[in-house]
């Protein structure tokens, strides 16, 4: 019989050989997850809505997350962790529900997030690489409309965690008045925050956990005061200075300039792909508002933004040069007609997640305007974004001379006024002109009557612009995006009629699908489409039907 010291002189031995294994320098990871396989019973370290732990689904252990979406809610679970900057992490989740989804975001960290198809445990990973100016992020689980209760398990995120300190102040605090009664405030907040306070004449008024804030009940005609700092478990950071705002004697949006009371707008493709080539000046004046696509991201300089004239469009068109360009812009703005410059489109790059990336932009974007005589900016960033910095950009670039600001958000970015996109159009609702939302490469959508539509249909496009007009835009800053043809898009083409049937429905509470709503919105501002010169390949179908009928609605 082996006796007891040898074998713990073995088994001594055999740990010191696996821990010279080894490599000298490499970092052992760690799960920093707070409370990762809900063990404690409770939802403690997390932040959730419509969710609760069980112990009847598990992976492993005794308990799990379950968390059901109702409405516009998906039930979404967050957690926010100290991180080190420039430091490669693992995320990592056991889920169990069809359409759950597992990502990560942070400041300066572009959203990531993965998702799965179907029911049964399943685990989901996603591997991301702090930036050197990311000291936390924040993961999350979520599930998606319609769906049933989905279950979490065995959440981990493997890395050095970071060391918890107080906040720096919030920098780029903006006040605007909304109307007689409201103001809205906008500030860039540090990675590390948790919620902020906003101070009004030096009394916190509220405490929100985004960069955004719109205080109501104010008197008309009076000055206030305003600052906000930013809050952790650690503590409170200094405020930031003061801002002062008044709020004017009456309410009432922007002034809609010379634009129509219903507009098309189509985006000009600065860029050859097989649709027709077009040069600027080509656009018919049923176009009221041209959307360049898109400005250049500028590598090293977050959002930063550049525009050059595509080589391989000027090639279709037998060279087309810079300054025929902008000689074109003169010539469609002297017919009436406003060119903006578009950023984003679905190979964007462009982020603007911070006062830095806020500032950069602004001053492009405003450089942009002076140089072309852009008449402002088109926002269609399909990979997230950041509504305190990017509210930020754009009343700088408004205030610079860009008065014209649209935004053409994903189906999924207007759901909820949870989302970012949301978020950015109602704190800038007093300087925004137009939100045209993408009908389009969505699939099925929860409607305002919470029934689920597929693109396509009529009711895809009252039903999820309903929440869009119930939610706080006003119905002048309300429009339809749709692909001009079955080109311009992988799918939800719907014949130009349909479009006029929607905004009838929409406006006169006529001509709707199964699905009417409960009032109607005769300020409906008007359509897009993708693209202008998709619409001239298919023999300028879409302007032409549906320009005209803008012309007949109230």
């Amino acid at each position: 019989m082996v006796s007891r010291a040898r074998r713990l002189f073995a088994a001594v031995s055999t740990a010191i050989a696996a821990l010279a294994l080894v490599p000298a320098g490499q970092a052992v990871a760690a799960n920093i997850v707070n409370n990762p396989g809900f063990e404690t019973g409770t939802l403690s370290g997390w932040s959730c809505t419509n969710a609760t732990v069980t112990s009847s689904q598990v992976r492993s252990g005794t308990n799990a997350l379950a968390a059901t979406p109702s409405g516009q809610d998906y039930a979404k679970c967050s957690q926010q962790i100290a991180v080190q900057p420039n430091t490669a992490y693992k995320l990592s989740a056991w889920v169990n529900g069809s359409y759950t989804y597992l990502g990560v975001s942070g400041n300066g960290l572009a959203d990531r997030n993965t998702w799965s198809p179907s029911t049964g445990w399943a685990q989901l990973s996603l591997e991301f690489t702090t930036p050197a100016s990311t000291t936390s992020v924040t993961i999350y689980l979520h599930g998606w409309y319609g769906q049933p209760t989905y279950y979490a398990d065995d959440v981990s995120l493997d890395g050095p965690g970071g060391t918890p300190t107080i906040p720096v102040a919030p920098t780029g605090l903006n006040a605007s008045a909304a109307n007689s009664t409201s103001v809205n405030l906008t500030w860039s907040g540090p990675s590390n925050a948790t919620s902020y306070r906003v101070y009004r004449n030096n009394q916190l008024v509220a405490s929100p956990t985004g960069t955004s804030h719109t205080d109501t009940g104010l008197s008309a005609n009076t000055t206030y005061s305003y600052q906000v700092s930013a809050v952790n478990s650690v503590g409170e950071s200094p405020r930031t200075t003061a801002v002062s705002v008044t709020t004017p004697p009456t309410g009432g949006g922007p002034d809609p300039g010379p634009l129509p009371k219903h507009v098309l707008t189509g985006y000009w493709q600065n860029f050859y792909n097989g649709a027709r080539a077009l040069r600027l000046a080509d656009v018919p004046t049923t176009y009221d508002i041209i959307a360049v696509s898109f400005a250049d991201a500028v590598p090293g300089r977050a959002g930063g933004v550049t525009f050059t004239l595509d080589s391989g469009l000027s090639s279709q068109l037998g060279g087309y040069t810079d300054a025929q360009f902008r000689q074109d812009i003169k010539t469609v703005q002297a017919r009436g007609q406003k060119v903006i410059i578009s950023v984003g489109g679905e190979k964007g790059t462009v982020v603007v997640g911070d006062g830095t990336a806020a500032n950069n932009f602004a001053n492009d974007i405003k450089s942009l305007i002076s140089s072309y005589g852009f008449n402002g900016v088109d926002i269609d960033l399909e990979n997230g974004i950041h509504p305190g910095p990017m509210a930020t950009a754009l009343r700088s670039i408004h205030a610079g001379g860009g008065t014209i600001i649209t935004m053409a958000p994903q189906t999924i970015d207007m759901q909820s006024t949870q989302g970012g996109y949301f978020q950015l159009a109602l704190n800038i609702k007093d300087i925004l002109t137009i939100v045209n939302m993408q009908y389009y490469n969505s699939g099925t959508m929860l409607g305002c009557d919470q029934q689920v539509h597929g693109q396509g249909t009529v009711n895809f496009l009252t039903a999820l612009a309903c929440i869009q007009l119930q939610g706080g835009l006003r119905p002048d800053q309300v429009g339809l995006g749709l692909p001009a043809s079955p080109s311009g898009a992988g799918g939800g083409y719907q014949s130009p009629s349909n479009v006029n049937n929607a905004l009838n429905c929409l406006a006169r509470g006529t001509n709707c699908g199964t699905f009417k709503p409960s009032t109607t919105w005769p300020g409906i501002r008007g359509a897009m489409t993708w693209s202008i010169n998709w619409d001239a390949s298919n023999g300028y179908q879409f302007a032409n039907t549906v320009a005209p009928h803008l012309d007949t609605l109230p």
